[in-house]
């Protein structure tokens, strides 16, 4: 009876979620044409940022970086001048390493622990590649694959989304997060975006002017140890000029 109770319950819950999102659910590019290369860029660059951000981003994206090989082979300046406005910019640096990963292993992987293998691409990110991409239900928590709509793995994950975002808000439930994103303006992470953009548009520059570039009111030792962390991300190198310059 238990179990009767329960599979019950298990359907009830699966018809409210889609019929609300037949009625209610959100046009996306990535949802338009879910293969692999899209999903996994839209996957990448949802991390840590709105959605509404990354929808003007993703579609320029793809204009300058149709495929596994264009990104694979993507010149780094060019690449972070596209990525500009997303923020975190080594996630830039992780996709072109991925799409390195997948263009000589031949085939995209199709497994979570061949995904983990591509830089930048964790435990939630390869499965969210799983679900979105080949509408799989491989390796799902037990409770998720209690409730997942089975056959339709893509379209419940998507309803979930839609449903959380805009029905299971912090304000309808009175549940907070429970982590917040620093404050952006001012922040470290605003310098390093302004220093990645001046970089850009520029072959190299010395530390002084950069800092005149961006409009910096830091003092320079705080601009040096910026600096040193653009490096040892990869993003920055010194030039044998002792200038500074997009990683090449």
């Amino acid at each position: 009876m238990k179990q009767e109770l329960e599979q019950k319950d298990i359907a009830a819950f699966q018809e409210k979620v889609m019929s609300w999102w037949k009625k209610n659910a959100r046009t996306l590019p990535w949802r338009e044409d879910p293969s692999p290369y899209h999903v996994m860029i839209s996957e990448v660059m949802l991390q840590q940022t709105q959605v509404n951000r990354v929808i003007p981003k993703y579609k320029q994206f793809l204009e300058k970086f149709p495929t596994f090989e264009s990104l694979a082979s993507a010149e780094t300046r060019h690449l972070l001048q596209v990525w500009s406005g997303l923020g975190y910019n080594r996630r830039a640096l992780w996709l072109k390493e991925a799409a390195k990963q997948v263009v000589d292993r031949g085939e995209f992987p199709q497994a979570v622990k061949e995904l983990m293998q591509l830089k930048g691409i964790g435990p939630y990110t390869s499965r969210s590649i799983l679900i979105f991409a080949f509408n799989s239900e491989r390796e799902l928590q037990a409770i998720a694959d209690r409730v997942l709509l089975k056959g339709r793995s893509r379209d419940w994950h998507n309803a979930l989304m839609d449903y959380g975002s805009q029905v299971m808000t912090a304000n309808s439930t009175g549940i907070s997060p429970t982590s917040r994103q620093a404050c952006y303006e001012g922040s470290t992470r605003q310098v390093r975006g302004a220093v990645i953009r001046a970089l850009t548009e520029t072959d190299e520059v010395g530390l002084e002017e950069l800092m005149l570039m961006i409009g910096c009111d830091l003092k320079r030792a705080e601009m040096e140890m910026i600096i040193a962390q653009l490096v040892a991300d990869g993003l920055v190198e010194q030039a044998p000029s002792s200038n500074y310059r997009i990683s090449r």
